[in-house]
């Protein structure tokens, strides 16, 4: 689909100076909001929202349709009734980067205090718009919460290590469970309750300054995951229910064994018979929540690289071919557009750019890319058209810190050939940082 021309900034909510040692959905991301309508941007970029899992990286989740409950305002809630506003004046402000672990143990149960005080005292409209959000999402809401809880009864243990009944999914053992942890389940469902609520209203105040939200979706999930969990019959897994084949890349220049990513690859044959139903159901939840999407790794739909789970490298994995066309004719179908565009970046075949082509979805131009030594001209501005242009990736330098005076002519002078900028103004910046 035409993407509108715009500017905006990346930047995580996780980083934000919000109460609790860690950035939420509180004051400072309506402060930010205010500042990117100030400065005239169109959108702000997000990386993937769910729940933290290996190593709390956004990209390693434990659902691939769960929130974080770490970025729950807690002052929200107490403005809410659903705490008391005193139990927060022991929280420090973020500030550097987050201590997770500290994180955990001082805000996860203030939390789960709140969420414990919504669910036995909580006013009759929010229980009744949580009545209604439990119902819509029962779908993978249910799963999801049983996972956690039980996730965290057996000390964040992956599930396979779990009591084979439980990783195996008994039915009566899941029942027994859900009888046991019924209240804890309860709590952890207010918990997404108060994540998607809160989500919600910080989308409507970027939609009152015209500001649009920029989700991300990474190709693969984790193995440890509700998702895995709950579907096994969807991922490539031995009968013991470990992973036949994980994810990577191959060796190239920058690694000589390449990357093992460890995620475990598709069935897609699977997916497939089933009319690609758990997709439908992921970019469908994805583009409610979020008005365009960046699909990450998009060569994966192509081909992707399959890496023998044995192997400790990547270098003994595979080309396979991925579903191509066929799921996002179902997505195009299902969803009645594809407001994606694709991370195609590092080395990519001819036949991925037919493939993104076709499908009319756009691709990525990293600046820094066009002004280095690599000779990379295919990302300078002018051979962007039809592109998301970034000034760089978390490869890259910012671009205040360039490491050549070289460099930083490169793009002063680039931008009064392109018209950004006049000549006088080019310049002056280049006369202000000391440049011949």
């Amino acid at each position: 689909m035409p993407f509108p021309r715009a500017a905006g900034i990346l930047l995580h909510p996780t980083s934000l100076p919000s109460r609790g040692g860690i950035g939420d959905f509180g004051p400072a991301a309506y402060q930010f909001v205010d500042s990117l309508a100030s400065a005239r941007q169109g959108l702000w970029q997000v990386l993937p929202l769910g729940p933290l899992g290996y190593g709390n990286s956004p990209y390693s989740s434990t659902s691939a349709f769960a929130g974080n409950p770490l970025l729950i305002s807690l002052e929200r809630l107490a403005s809410h009734g659903w705490i008391d506003p005193a139990k927060l004046s022991a929280l420090s402000s973020a500030s550097g980067a987050v201590a997770y672990e500290q994180v955990f143990a001082t805000k996860m149960p203030l939390l789960f205090e709140a969420g414990r005080s919504f669910v036995t005292s909580g006013s009759n409209a929010a229980r009744q718009r949580f009545k209604k959000f439990c119902a819509e999402n029962v779908w993978w809401l249910d799963e999801f919460v049983l996972f956690d809880a039980l996730r965290a009864q057996h000390h964040l243990a992956s599930w396979n290590e779990w009591p084979k009944e439980l990783a195996r999914r008994d039915p009566s053992a899941l029942e027994n469970a859900r009888k046991e942890l019924a209240l804890d389940l309860k709590i952890r469902s207010a918990l997404q309750f108060a994540f998607y609520e809160q989500w919600q209203a910080l989308r409507r105040y970027c939609s009152q300054r015209s500001i649009r939200i920029v989700g991300d979706v990474a190709i693969f999930v984790n193995y440890d995951s509700a998702d895995v969990w709950s579907h096994p019959e969807l991922f490539r897994l031995n009968e013991d229910l470990e992973s036949e084949v994980v994810s990577g890349v191959p060796p190239d220049f920058f690694s000589k064994t390449g990357q093992r990513w460890g995620n475990p690859l598709y069935r897609w044959d699977v997916m497939k018979a089933q009319g690609y139903e758990w997709w439908v159901q992921r970019l469908r939840w994805a583009t409610r929540y979020c008005d365009y999407v960046r699909l990450d790794h998009f060569r994966g739909f192509d081909q992707f690289w399959e890496i023998p789970a044995s192997d400790p490298t990547a270098i003994d994995g595979r080309w396979v071919d991925g579903p191509r066309d066929d799921l996002f004719h179902k997505l195009r179908e299902a969803l009645g557009g594809l407001p994606f565009f694709a991370e195609d970046l590092g080395y990519i075949t001819p036949e991925v750019h037919a493939l993104r082509n076709r499908l009319q979805i756009p691709g990525i131009a990293v600046l820094q890319f066009g002004f280095g030594d690599e000779g990379a001209h295919m990302y300078l501005p002018h051979r962007a058209a039809g592109k998301v242009i970034y000034t760089g990736t978390h490869d890259n330098d910012t671009p205040g810190r360039l490491s050549t005076n070289a460099a930083a002519l490169k793009l002063i002078w680039a931008a009064v050939r392109m018209g950004f900028i006049g000549p006088s103004f080019g310049r002056r910046r280049a006369r202000r940082l000391n440049l011949p």
